[in-house]
């Protein structure tokens, strides 16, 4: 950053408070924009940290209606859960409120009518689906048919989520509203309108010309909006659930969630400003002081909204600063299929929590080691595993321990003396002294995983210097070079109290209380005389724990039962399989009968041999289905419709008279076929 700023304001995406937040969430924006602000407090600089719930908008009426409850109710319940969430994983916020606040709600109100005021908006009317059962316009979550892409049933109007096309409602085939069930109507409604087209050149600029130092996804994404020129986009929508809009005729219309939430970064700073004046002073410092610097930390869906629109809205305003970077992070996949809450394919912070107790700078570190800083990456249960284990227990937990351990037992606990410094011992501290510039200049320029990278370093230092200089063993010869040894260890052992706390806060904490460290401020980073000779040290503890197997494939079981789930669910029959004629069915002779006796056939995993009362005179017939009824004998005694007619012949040495009925269930099992009511056997079917 060429320019220097007097303070920093940093705010992190607001999630949908219409469920909890998992690890895509966590890599992509909180970890980040955490490590970040962590970092700027180290140094000493003026910074706040903003975040909140975004509770308006269609996915939370979807969900409240799912639900049966009201919208507020849905907010209430995942505003805690969300909030809560960061604050177990030490994400920093100086504030976390939400869009339903009435501070929100009077400050975005009055943003919108400024503009109004400035004629900064267009009025357009145009044609929109309305569901004439329910009697509303709807939002295109509301709308499903089948996908004009792939073909699939369900589709939503804004998106297929099978093939994952992008479209509108008008594309769909057959739409229908997911309210009522009615197919909807095209009806014209008047909506306000941001004129983006209008902004268009002095936005070129200012991303293309005076940006270039943003990530490539971040530049790269603007410039295709910017070439493919931008349109007029609505700021106003048909619900009854968000922030009215603020002018007369306007009933029934409440602000878009894309525009009302944007401004909750503004509130939110404002309820914090307010409430604690003295340690954060007016709230328009941070938003409208050309020596304040605005950070946006978000996932890369929402780079336009922060990079053009966002900006364009606090132009049009005319009395804000612009954001001076857009840090956007790809997506993180999760065992190589894309995260879905809707499918239930993600890992839940909540869920997290209680599943691996204290152990949240594990899931921080690994979040980090695979942040998708410049393209997607992926998130899998064994390498976090092995990043446990192999880095954070092997490396830097046991060289912390060894150190710790072997003080207590040579120098009862205290920081030991230097008597002596060799050739490796100046080798080693060459080795990190240049880590706070490293440091500096990789979290400066936003590269979080290589800085975390060379944190870890630090820790492999110090580990193969304990390893190489053995003082276990130098004890029984040379106790001078041993009580040296351990004090440089003790050293290092600060540097990473230091240099993993935007990273790794909690352990961190952890370590300066074994260390008893007395100061802690980022400009010692570096230095070797952070330990005073003689200083009591506390307890050794481990600083980490090693993850076992059965953990793990706890949660790749759990994953793998919610995709089975979802399948089960999202079922659909197959194809109708060609043509067939009345005379093609009256060849069949289907008829009932009842099963007098059912079991496995020996020596095969598929068969069962049923006895049947066919009104004949009876018949054995055998049926590939033992997978799908593991006790046979809950089917003796039931009436089933078989095929009569079907000619004698042998499977596994036995005679099979017919074909037993039954249905492919949804999760792939069989399912035998039954009248609903008791008849004479040897009845037809047909």
């Amino acid at each position: 950053m060429d320019k220097k700023f007097k303070r920093t304001t940093v705010t992190s995406a607001l999630p949908y408070a219409n469920g909890p937040v998992h690890i895509g969430h966590l890599a992509g924006v909180y970890v980040p924009a955490d490590i970040y602000v962590r970092y700027l407090r180290l140094k000493g600089e003026e910074v706040v940290f903003i975040g909140g719930s975004d509770e308006h908008g269609v996915p939370v009426t979807i969900r409240a209606k799912k639900e049966g409850c009201t919208p507020q109710d849905v907010v209430d319940r995942y505003h805690k859960i969300i909030k809560d969430s960061f604050q177990e994983f030490g994400i920093s916020f100086d504030i976390y409120s939400r869009t339903t606040s009435k501070t929100h709600h009077k400050l975005a109100s009055d943003f919108f009518r400024t503009i109004y005021d400035k004629n900064g908006f267009i009025e357009k009317t145009s044609d929109q689906y309305y569901d004439e059962e329910a009697k509303t316009f709807l939002a295109d979550r509301y709308i499903v048919g089948e996908c004009p892409r792939c073909h699939a049933q369900g589709a939503y109007g804004d998106q297929c989520e099978k093939c994952g096309s992008a479209l509108s409602p008008e594309e769909l085939i057959n739409p229908i509203s997911k309210l009522s069930g009615a197919k909807p109507v095209l009806r014209s409604t008047k909506h306000w309108y941001l004129p983006l087209d209008k902004h268009e050149a002095w936005l070129r600029k200012w991303i293309l010309d005076e940006h270039k130092e943003w990530r490539p996804n971040v530049y790269g994404q603007c410039k295709s909006w910017l070439d493919t020129g931008l349109q007029p986009r609505a700021v106003s929508r048909d619900l009854d659930w968000g922030i009215p809009v603020p002018v007369e005729g306007a009933e029934g219309k409440v602000l878009y969630v894309w525009f009302d939430a944007p401004i909750g970064y503004i509130s939110n700073t404002k309820e914090l400003c307010d409430n604690n004046p003295e340690k954060y002073g007016n709230w328009e410092k941070w938003w409208k002081d050309p020596e304040t610097r605005l950070i946006h930390f978000i996932g890369k869906d929402n780079i336009v909204f922060h990079c053009i629109v966002f900006p364009a809205m606090l132009k049009a305003e005319g009395s804000f600063i612009l954001p001076d970077n857009v840090p956007s992070n790809e997506f993180l996949n999760l065992e190589g299929d894309k995260i879905s809450t809707s499918r239930n394919w993600a890992v839940w912070l909540n869920e997290y929590l209680v599943d691996f107790p204290g152990k949240q700078d594990t899931l921080r570190y690994v979040l980090t080691a695979n942040a998708p800083e410049t393209k997607d990456n992926d998130f899998t249960w064994k390498d976090f595993q092995t990043r446990n284990n192999s880095e954070l227990v092997a490396i830097y937990g046991n060289f912390v321990n060894r150190a710790l351990v072997l003080t207590k037992k040579y120098c009862d606990g205290k920081v030991p003396p230097v008597s002596q410094m060799t050739d490796y011992d100046k080798e080693t501290l060459k080795e990190f002294a240049d880590v706070k510039e490293k440091l500096e200049s990789l979290l400066d320029n936003f590269k979080f995983r290589d800085a975390q990278k060379e944190a870890m370093n630090l820790a492999r230092i110090g580990n193969k210097y304990l390893a190489d200089t053995e003082p276990w063993k130098l004890a029984k010869t040379d106790m001078d070079r041993t009580l040296s040894i351990l004090h440089l260890s003790l050293q290092i052992a600060a540097n990473l109290a230091i240099a993993f706390e935007p990273f790794l806060p909690f352990s961190s904490e952890k370590l300066r209380k074994m260390l008893n460290m007395q100061s802690f401020e980022w400009n010692q980073l570096g230095r070797i005389d952070l330990l005073k000779t003689g200083a009591e040290l506390g307890t050794p503890e481990l600083l980490f724990e090693k993850i076992e197997d059965d953990a793990i494939e706890a949660q790749i079981q759990r994953l793998e039962n919610n995709k089975k789930e979802n399948e089960k669910n999202n079922w659909q029959p197959d194809p109708i399989n060609g043509q067939s004629t009345i005379d093609d069915f009256a060849k069949l002779d289907i008829r009932v009968g009842t099963v007098l006796e059912c079991q496995k056939v020996k020596k095969s995993d598929k068969l069962l041999q049923f006895k049947i009362d066919d009104g004949l005179g009876g018949r054995t017939i055998l049926s590939g289905i033992a997978k799908s009824y593991p006790d046979p004998a809950e089917l003796v005694g039931k009436q089933v419709c078989f095929v009569a007619n079907f000619p004698t012949r042998k499977m596994m040495g036995l005679e099979s008279q017919g074909m037993i009925m039954s249905a492919v269930n949804s999760d792939g099992n069989l399912v035998v076929i039954s009248p609903s009511k008791q008849v004479a056997n040897g009845s037809h079917v047909g």
